[in-house]
């Protein structure tokens, strides 16, 4: 029998037997909850067997039937009384335990007279951003009650989206587990937050629960518009439509660059923010090392429309790029905007500033990469906490609101100047963690952030250019010198193959062990 543990006091597993029960009772458990209705599949035992044994070997029983999908307030309310009236440790069980451990997690948030559940932090998403900070403020304070909002079972490593579309990783090496990432000591909230009320300490959940909190972290990540450009959404995944920033997507890209004979191929970028600057030209770049290498790449017809006046934001790193865009004989179109798209006729729409003049421009294409306009998400911009940009109005250095003295923001979502990369990430999660434990001590911020981020822009099979900067694209170098010019493509060709920096990324950033994803570490990819 399989049984997880949920808190020192609860745990669940799947169906169990009436014979199960002596066993249960022999190791120490007290009481047994049953979520199951009875009948759902032939030869399962109904409560009242489960029931009679454990009465039979002194335990207490209680049965509150849920149906998957169909878990509403009263369930959570009846399963908060019942945890909190039997006497503990509790085992819960189901067909799999999945809808004792969804019900328990209601309960939990509920309490057991249907009050609002507090938290001394509690952190609006299980991205990259909020697990980082989550591990980096347990391995300050274990004691603290900390919780993670985030309705997602999986956790998806996005940097290397773009490594799946170069043929580099398999799809599959970038998504995990969430639960396997979750700290220790944090409580993960499956659930996907709503809106806030600030003056309150309250957070309200889309399926009516309510959180309390004593410093709220936001960091949910921002908007994929795919809906912004006209005939984007229905025409991608076919007739040579594709983009890296979705995980189903990637590995069409690298089918298309494969099968790619010759033509007219396209990448886009949109106006910022965007996350991570140098993916749409990564994509680019790796497409055409692979058709130089396959001797096609004079049959290739290669356009960059970006809709930012210069090829990069920090003007120190556009010579070395420039470079490769003669060298791959690209045609760079600055100020050009997708404006719309029509996959089966394979025509793109362009609005191009030149100069005092807007003009529209349709471009034929073989294939064409896309990046979508990126917004806050709809519940971040209509909320409270919003700068006029859609995102969490913050102070730059500390990650503080600029009015709510308790609650931060980090990641995509943050109103901040600095590139939305997930070394900028990296870098705030312990900006974040030290602060928001100053705010629950009644202190003032104790730490600052200085725009870090950095952008890997892998320009050919083992080589990049690595363009890392602050606010104000002041330049702060971290990495030696030989892994920013390239001059030893060996190594990095190793670390991909060997998927040495999606691990040091994993391990290193979601688990708080700020050591290995430290400056000047292989860590800080964007």
């Amino acid at each position: 029998m399989s049984i997880r543990t949920l808190t020192p006091m609860l745990r669940v597993s799947p169906q169990i037997d009436p014979a199960d029960v002596a066993g249960l009772a022999a190791s120490g458990f007290r009481s047994i909850v049953c979520n199951r209705p009875d009948g759902e599949e032939g030869g399962q035992p109904s409560a009242a067997a489960i029931a009679a044994a454990a009465k039979a070997h002194g335990l207490s029983f209680a049965h509150i039937p849920v149906v998957s999908g169909r878990i509403g307030e009263g369930d959570a309310a009846a399963m908060a009384r019942a945890l909190a009236e039997l006497p503990g440790p509790v085992l819960a069980y189901c067909r799999s335990g999945a809808r004792s451990e969804q019900l328990a997690g209601m309960a939990a948030a509920r309490g057991a007279d249907g009050d609002v559940a507090r938290y001394d932090i509690l952190i609006i998403g299980g991205g990259s951003a909020g697990i980082a900070t989550a591990a980096s403020i347990l391995r300050r304070r274990s004691g603290v009650s900390l919780a993670i909002v985030e309705p997602n079972d999986d956790h998806y490593y996005q940097p290397g989206f773009t490594m799946v579309g170069g043929g580099i990783f398999a799809a599959e090496a970038t998504r995990r587990r969430e639960e396997g990432l979750i700290p220790e000591g944090a409580e993960w909230i499956r659930g996907a937050a709503a809106s806030f009320d600030p003056a309150a300490d309250r957070v309200m959940l889309a399926d009516g629960r309510v959180l309390g909190y004593g410093a709220l972290i936001v960091c949910p990540g921002l908007k994929l518009d795919w809906d912004a450009i006209p005939g984007l959404a229905e025409a991608l995944g076919a007739d040579g439509v594709t983009s890296n920033y979705r995980y189903d997507l990637a590995p069409y890209t690298d089918r298309l660059v494969r099968r790619f004979r010759g033509g007219r191929a396209l990448f886009t970028q949109p106006p910022m923010p965007i996350k991570c600057a140098g993916a749409p030209q990564k994509a680019m770049y790796l497409s055409c090392h692979r058709w130089e290498r396959g001797g096609l790449l004079g049959q290739a017809e290669v356009q960059f429309h970006t809709a930012t006046p210069s090829l990069f934001g920090v003007a120190a790193y556009v010579p070395a790029l420039e470079a490769y865009i003669v060298r791959y004989g690209i045609d760079l179109q600055l100020e050009s905007r997708l404006v719309s798209i029509d996959g089966p006729a394979k025509v793109a729409l362009f609005e191009q500033r030149r100069g005092d003049n807007v003009r529209r421009v349709e471009e034929r294409f073989d294939m064409i990469h896309v990046v979508p306009p990126q917004v806050a998400p709809a519940f971040i911009a209509s909320s409270p906490l919003a700068a006029p940009s859609g995102f969490v109005a913050v102070d730059e250095a500390t990650l503080r609101h600029s009015v709510y003295a308790n609650i931060f923001a980090l990641g995509d979502v943050a109103a901040t100047t600095n590139a939305k990369t997930a070394a900028a990430a990296r870098k705030q999660a312990p900006v974040v963690a030290l602060n928001a434990l100053a705010a629950l001590d009644g202190a003032a911020p104790v730490a600052a952030y200085d725009g870090y981020g950095s952008c890997p822009l892998t320009v050919e099979a083992g080589r990049i250019v690595l363009a890392e900067f602050g606010y104000g694209g002041k330049l702060l170098p971290t990495f030696p010198k030989w892994l920013i010019e390239g001059t030893r493509p060996s190594r990095l060709s190793w670390l991909l193959k060997e998927k040495i920096l999606p691990t040091v990324y994993w391990n290193g950033m979601l688990r708080g062990r700020e050591w290995l994803a430290a400056p000047g570490r292989l860590g800080a990819g964007g």
